[in-house]
């Protein structure tokens, strides 16, 4: 069996790398040549490669060169050259984008420490008592948890899905649901987190597609401008718990909801409880860093970013200084004074070994050595796709027709299937942001318009990183709860695509006409809770 992976592993690694030559060689052809095809051509590479290989580093690297080898018109060695020099080193001369990267890497390692400290399991386990309902009562404490653990989409799932698992046995929670509520409560809760591993990524891409569409503008402003068109991503957290509430259980969901609780038996809590004792913390040991990180957060905003003396006195004040030059500061000197009192009030006991927690923060920076990796790569794949003109092309393409309302619906399906087949948010993220809002700027998208846009890549990018079979928070949720990937897959997408069909339906299509957030925002919650009394959706 193991010489059959290995062969099979080579030769899905043989057959990727001569697609990859393929591309790279249909590149050079297509270099001397002056085909339209030439401005598309560097994300559909990148497309291609990360369905393949199901690596969004590679496919956004390889389609930064296809970009390169065309700007160079078939050198493939000055484009090499060019990729770092021309495409990557610009960007590192950012203080956002440097912020950015250094923030990422801190709380990465901020995660591991609250994870390593038991002190989410100690919290719990304090929210849920066993008697009467105990699985209703720890479905919900499941998704507050969930939540709470707003800093980081991949460690929620593996926070979450760990410390709520035993629990939700002994209780008669079926795992599969467990998963939904795990999966629901992480992309979303860092997608739209004002602090998080997420915001960096989305305040670098903000700016660089800001800058493409030839706008100088405050990603953070833009961003927090976004929040109330992100509509997949908050009908998904209200799904959740309307599924939670009223016991909303559409498709394959019921029957493993049904089996769990033919299945519970309560003489099987007491041996659960005495397992998820050894790694029971206390809950100061999580909320005390968290508290901390939001409270430095505002403060340093509030102190570093208003430029008046004293303490702002007014919202308009308090906006500016949020949308201030400072935020690489603040972000990187937030997660730090967090870090510092994590390692402060990490527990000494339980046969911790001293230097515990420090190898906990070194395996959280470790983790995200890959984001980073993206982050870098979308720069670079931002950057060739300027000078090769590809908003100017899609956007020539669409002028004649009148399609600037749909711009914010066709941006979200289009990032939606992006995820879905390839399994990354980031890797969306970095193909969308350089098309659709310099495209949608270009159209003549005012200000508002291009708020939507981008709160539309965002929903996109989430929809896949929820219910992809490709994707490591899908995969590491699968993990950590103890469901089979392809159970958890396929009883998540009838939730997702219920959220997916509300946020187009009354979010983006009403947004792109110029309807406010927040009429659209109530109405899809109407929508979501009156969805239990539709007769033909199966509920148990």
């Amino acid at each position: 069996m193991a010489n059959a992976d290995t062969t099979t592993a080579r030769l899905t690694g043989a057959r990727t790398l001569i697609t990859i030559a393929v591309l790279v060689l249909g590149t050079v052809v297509l270099a001397a040549g002056q085909s339209s095809l030439r401005a598309v051509w560097p994300p559909l590479v990148a497309l291609t490669v990360i369905i393949l290989t199901r690596h969004a580093l590679t496919g956004l690297l390889v389609g930064g060169l296809a970009g390169a080898i065309l700007v160079h018109g078939g050198d493939p060695w000055a484009a090499y050259l060019s990729l770092f020099a021309d495409h990557l080193v610009p960007n590192l001369q950012s203080s956002w984008k440097m912020g950015a990267v250094a923030f990422t890497l801190i709380l990465g390692g901020f995660a591991a420490i609250l994870e390593a400290g038991g002190g989410f399991t100690a919290l719990l386990r304090r929210l849920v008592s066993p008697g009467k309902d105990a699985g209703a009562r720890v479905e919900m404490a499941a998704g507050g948890l969930g939540l709470l653990c707003f800093f980081d989409g991949l460690a929620n799932s593996m926070v979450v899905g760990r410390v709520s698992r035993s629990l939700a046995d002994s209780s008669g929670v079926a795992r599969a649901k467990l998963a939904y509520i795990v999966d629901s409560t992480s992309s979303a809760v860092a997608c739209v987190a004002f602090i998080s591993t997420w915001i960096a990524f989305q305040l670098t891409m903000i700016g660089e597609a800001y800058a493409l569409a030839g706008r100088d503008v405050n990603p953070y402003l833009i961003f927090l401008q976004s929040l109330p068109y992100n509509f997949h991503s908050w009908f998904t957290l209200v799904l959740l718990f309307v599924a939670i509430r009223y016991r909303f259980h559409p498709g394959p969901m019921a029957e493993f909801v049904a089996d769990a609780q033919l299945e519970h038996s309560d003489d099987s809590a007491d041996t659960v409880s005495a397992e998820a004792e050894k790694n029971l913390g206390h809950p100061a040991t999580a909320l005390g860093p968290l508290a901390v990180l939001l409270i430095a957060f505002f403060v340093g905003f509030m102190v570093l970013g208003d430029t008046a003396p004293g303490w702002p006195d007014s919202r308009d004040r308090m906006v500016a200084a949020l949308g201030s030059n400072a935020g690489p500061l603040v972000l990187v000197m937030a997660a730090l004074a967090a870090t510092v009192v994590a390692l402060l009030v990490f527990p000494a006991g339980r046969g911790a070994r001293p230097l515990a927690p420090v190898q906990a923060f070194g395996r959280g920076v470790g983790a995200m050595i890959g984001p980073v990796g993206i982050l870098f790569a979308a720069w670079i794949m931002g950057s060739v796709m300027s000078a090769l003109g590809t908003a100017e092309l899609i956007s020539g393409l669409l002028s004649d027709s009148n399609v600037l309302w749909l711009m914010p619906t066709l941006t979200f399906l289009t990032g939606a299937a992006i995820s879905f087949a390839t399994g990354t948010s980031w890797g969306t993220m970095g193909l969308l942001f350089p098309l659709a809002v310099p495209a949608t700027a270009t159209l003549g998208g005012g200000d508002t318009l291009l708020s939507v846009v981008v709160a539309a890549v965002f929903s996109g990018a989430v929809f896949g990183d929820h219910c992809s079979p490709f994707s490591d928070t899908t995969i590491v949720t699968s993990i950590s709860c103890g469901v089979e990937p392809h159970d958890h897959v396929r009883t998540q997408i009838p939730y997702a695509l219920l959220a997916a069909l509300v946020a187009v339906v009354v979010g983006f299509v009403p947004a792109g006409l110029g309807v406010s957030p927040w009429i659209s925002l109530p109405v899809g919650v109407a929508v979501l809770v009156a969805l239990p009394r539709v007769p033909f959706l199966v509920r148990s």
